[in-house]
């Protein structure tokens, strides 16, 4: 979509946006005073990708708005994390906005104090517009963005929900149903499973860490939670080895040989070769496997929410969100930016360029926005079903890549035939005394 001039009124609810971008929305508060801050200047850090892209590309609609002026550098994401952490501890960083991932850096920043609490400048109608409220972010959102006091220290920005992938070809050819619940996929699974034919009945990760998202669907359906009430880790009681005897069964049984190293890449061309008709991962690995030059299942594929448990049925969510440091000099012109990257027209056009899913409902449940979404509708439908069923994938602790590391490991052990129960036991004895020496710390 090309840049161009509109008013403030489009800008923050995304109302008559030139082309194929027609949203609609509340105008802003008359009490807003969005040139306040004309003549402020903001550092922006952000993790590279399509997020950071959007944001860039239309940051001199803000600006035309505001009269701030937007400095921005997008870091591939291990290096933007671990720059974040050096200059926050530092007391003085060069940053006013900071793009965080949820999933790995929540705690981090809560127990360091280091973002600045949003909650005033939200219920401030001279610094927010009214469409801007908590209940429009999706429950996994509010569960990212909140801490235990309920304080909102960030404003979710976008989401990975997991759904399930599945070919209808292959469906149809076995006249098997879409499955509803994971005794159900299993079983579908099987039929799916034709080894003379180089076909197989479901596939995922396999590869040690990267293993832990997809398992996470699985456990919290069988009823899981991470921690208890005092914070201790709960990774090796029923529910867990329940769903890794699932988690098992599915990559031993009727996964492709070799399924053990699969990271998201390799499960993602076994699916778009056609060779495996479910594929559970999320929802932002749609786009190729629609791309004539990179699928060959282009209009062949179906999408769902992740199937019923016992106990439950949920979406293992990941996400991002922009925050404030506390230390900065000009958090009210920097919740302004943050209010703009979060609103109604900047979220359609991510939406519909394919490149993330907002967490905010208004967004995804506008029918002008659904209309330019490339997609297919069985796809938004997904995304919007999964919004309702969202729940955090993974513990909200420090040390989160030890955590994938040793229980991820657990997992692909069981892929050679190791008894679940027992390997989990030995990852939690491993992993408890990391997770209560970063408690203390």
């Amino acid at each position: 979509m090309a840049d161009h001039k509109i008013s403030r009124r489009t800008l923050l609810t995304g109302t008559a946006a030139a082309g194929a971008l027609s949203l609609t929305g509340l105008p802003a508060r008359a009490e807003v005073n969005w040139k306040k801050y004309a003549g402020t200047k903001l550092e922006v850090i952000l993790a590279k990708g399509p997020r950071g892209d959007n944001l860039q590309k239309y940051v001199k609609e803000f600006t035309e708005l505001t009269g701030i002026q937007v400095e921005s550098e997008q870091i591939p994401e291990q290096q933007q994390r671990q720059k974040c952490v050096i200059e926050l501890t530092s007391g003085r960083p060069s940053f006013d906005v900071v793009h965080l991932s949820y999933h790995v850096q929540k705690r981090q920043f809560e127990k360091a104090g280091w973002l600045a609490d949003l909650t005033p400048y939200m219920k401030d109608p001279t610094l927010t517009a009214p469409d801007l409220v908590e209940s429009d972010f999706s429950a996994a959102g509010l569960q990212y963005a909140k801490n235990d006091k309920g304080q909102m220290l960030s404003l979710p920005w976008s989401v990975d929900y997991f759904i399930l992938y599945y070919n209808k070809e292959l469906f149809q050819k076995k006249g098997v149903a879409v499955p509803k619940t994971l005794d159900e996929m299993v079983a579908a699974a099987e039929k799916l499973t034709d080894p003379k034919e180089g076909t197989f009945g479901f596939v995922g990760r396999g590869l040690r860490n990267a293993n832990m998202t997809l398992w996470t669907n699985f456990f919290l359906d069988y009823g899981g939670e991470f921690l208890d009430a005092k914070g201790n880790i709960l990774t090796d009681g029923p529910e867990a080895i329940a769903a890794t005897k699932l988690y098992q069964t599915l990559l031993t049984k009727v996964a492709p040989p070799g399924v053990a190293g699969f990271n998201w890449m390799e499960s993602m061309a076994s699916f778009t070769q056609g060779r495996s008709a479910m594929w559970i991962d999320g929802v932002g690995w749609a786009p190729p496997l629609e791309d004539p030059a990179a699928s060959r299942v282009v209009g062949k594929v179906g999408y769902t929410v992740v199937p019923a448990g016992p106990k439950g049925q949920y979406s293992a969510t990941y996400g991002d969100g922009v925050g404030i440091p506390a230390a900065s000099k000009n958090k009210e012109a920097a919740y302004l930016l943050c209010q703009w990257m979060v609103s109604k027209q900047q979220g359609a056009r991510l939406l519909q360029a394919g490149g993330g899913v907002p967490f905010r409902n208004s967004i995804l449940n506008d029918p002008e926005i659904q209309k330019g979404v490339k997609m297919p509708k069985e796809w938004l439908q997904s995304v919007i079903d999964s919004a309702k069923i969202s729940k955090l994938g993974l513990p909200v602790v420090i040390p989160v890549a030890e955590f994938r590391d040793i229980v991820g490991a657990a997992l692909t052990a069981t892929l050679s035939g190791a008894d679940p129960a027992t390997e989990l036991k030995k990852a939690n004895d491993q992993y408890r005394p990391i997770l209560e020496r970063s408690e203390k710390a």
